[in-house]
């Protein structure tokens, strides 16, 4: 029998903070570079995963990329000027999943902030104000493990007292919805522009 939500886990890129890929795209394009390039590098499972499990800095992190592209900016000055712009766009809030995460927490029900981030992310959430808006954070350099490892959705649920069953994850990634749904947890894959209705119904709100 499949027991209803009584806790809700919510990821923050791609879900609660958004990006115009257009803002980063154009200082690409002024470095030669196709858009998304700096992003893809960033991303590489070898070059992120030290830095979503604590063992490198935000900054150690990006320096491996402005290494990586010197070469195809015209030198590492150039690279570390291309970096230093690149990072300054912090994206926006969603305002509609932020109201949410507010109905759940006003509706007596716990909600923790589920992310693979840098040991800096704290300062992130500080920085737009939202450091109040969660029971507990699951920041995967504090942790020590990276979403959708099971041990990484076990401490998640431990950090807001709640088994997994009975703990909802929404997020923006298919590999973290079967990772999540995997741990014994329900898991619903959100999309830019979702009213997250279906959410709302499973945790009664």
């Amino acid at each position: 029998m499949i027991q209803r939500p009584t806790a809700l886990l919510i990821d923050f890129d791609g879900v609660l903070r958004t990006f115009d890929p257009s803002t980063n795209a154009k200082i690409e394009q002024r470095y030669g570079l196709e858009p998304g390039t700096v992003l893809d590098t960033a991303l590489e499972w070898d070059r992120l995963l030290p830095a979503i499990t604590g063992r490198m800095t935000r900054a150690e992190w990006l320096a491996t990329v402005a290494a990586d592209l010197a070469e195809r900016v015209g030198g590492p000055e150039r690279a570390a000027e291309l970096m230093a712009e690149w990072q300054l766009y912090p994206g926006d809030v969603a305002a509609d999943v932020l109201a949410f995460v507010r109905d759940v927490r006003a509706a007596g029900l716990p909600v923790c902030l589920a992310t693979n981030s840098t040991i800096e992310f704290r300062d992130v959430l500080e920085s737009f104000g939202l450091t109040d808006e969660f029971d507990a954070v699951a920041l995967s350099a504090e942790l020590g493990v990276h979403k959708p490892a099971k041990e990484y959705f076990q401490a998640a649920c431990a950090l807001i007292g709640t088994p997994p069953p009975r703990c909802l994850l929404v997020d923006d990634t298919d590999r973290m919805i079967r990772g999540a749904r995997a741990a014994g947890l329900t898991a619903y894959r959100y999309t830019p522009g979702d009213d997250l209705s279906y959410p709302r119904r499973a945790l009664g709100l």
